[in-house]
């Protein structure tokens, strides 16, 4: 564990970082849209240093799952259930999210994440670190392995959830649809008012009908160049521990 750094999460959780699996806002932006219920039983694909059930284990829920193909990283998220206490709370699995037949059961999660990379194989130039090629490119799962891994994991009306680069969001809505998994919500996240989005926040349903809501942009800065109230309010006393800001 010397290559482990503390990063401290708020609400009395610490995550362990290394230079292999940190995690950045889009990760921090998916665990709030995601945002499960007391009870839910929830699944992170890719979970990297497991950031994403870490924060959601500043709040109630239900029990959380994650699975994680590089075994440092499924390391990380064990130093942090145990640092943490929450065995009982969650389970890290070392696995690969297209062989979790017999690993993890099927059917039963009401909620699957995946921060998953956002560059197709072979599109751009490929990181040389092995860790930052698999988090960065499709070379160990697809789209279209994410959303079928999510259609064997989740129960009827589970929801899947994901953050992807808006110019794949085409792609991403046609792989939902083919595996059942109907897109239902839609979030575009800007750095700042008058920018681009960088990034899309996309909720599918097993099973669920036809019809997508398209909430309102989220932007990360203001106009005058600190954090938004909304994002302020998703870091929480995360902003306030490591940022420096008034939450």
């Amino acid at each position: 564990m010397e290559d482990f750094r503390k990063e401290y999460l708020g609400s009395g959780v610490t995550a362990f970082v290394s230079d292999a699996h940190s995690f950045g806002t889009d990760a921090v932006l998916l665990a709030d849209f995601a945002s499960p219920s007391k009870r839910a039983v929830c699944c992170d694909l890719g979970s990297g240093c497991g950031i994403i059930p870490l924060l959601w284990c500043k709040k109630e829920t239900g029990k959380i799952t994650a699975v994680e193909i590089q075994p440092l990283g499924a390391e990380q998220i064990n130093a942090a259930i145990e640092f943490n206490n929450l065995s009982e709370r969650l389970t890290a699995v070392n696995a690969d999210l297209k062989e979790l037949k017999g690993v993890v059961p099927f059917g039963c999660f009401d909620v699957v994440t995946m921060n998953p990379p956002y560059k197709a194989s072979g599109a751009g130039i490929e990181s040389r670190s092995g860790a930052d090629k698999i988090a960065r490119h499709e070379t160990m799962c697809t789209f279209s392995d994410i959303c079928a891994a999510a259609k064997k994991l989740l129960n009827f009306g589970g929801r899947l959830c994901m953050c992807i680069r808006p110019e794949r969001l085409a792609e991403l809505i046609c792989e939902m649809h083919a595996a059942g998994i109907e897109p239902k919500r839609l979030k575009l996240v800007s750095k700042c008012p008058g920018k681009q989005p960088w990034l899309a926040l996309v909720e599918g349903r097993r099973g669920g009908k036809t019809g997508i809501i398209v909430e309102p942009e989220l932007f990360v800065h203001s106009a005058d160049g600190g954090y938004s109230d909304e994002m302020k309010k998703i870091y929480g006393d995360y902003l306030l521990e490591n940022r420096g800001e008034q939450a």
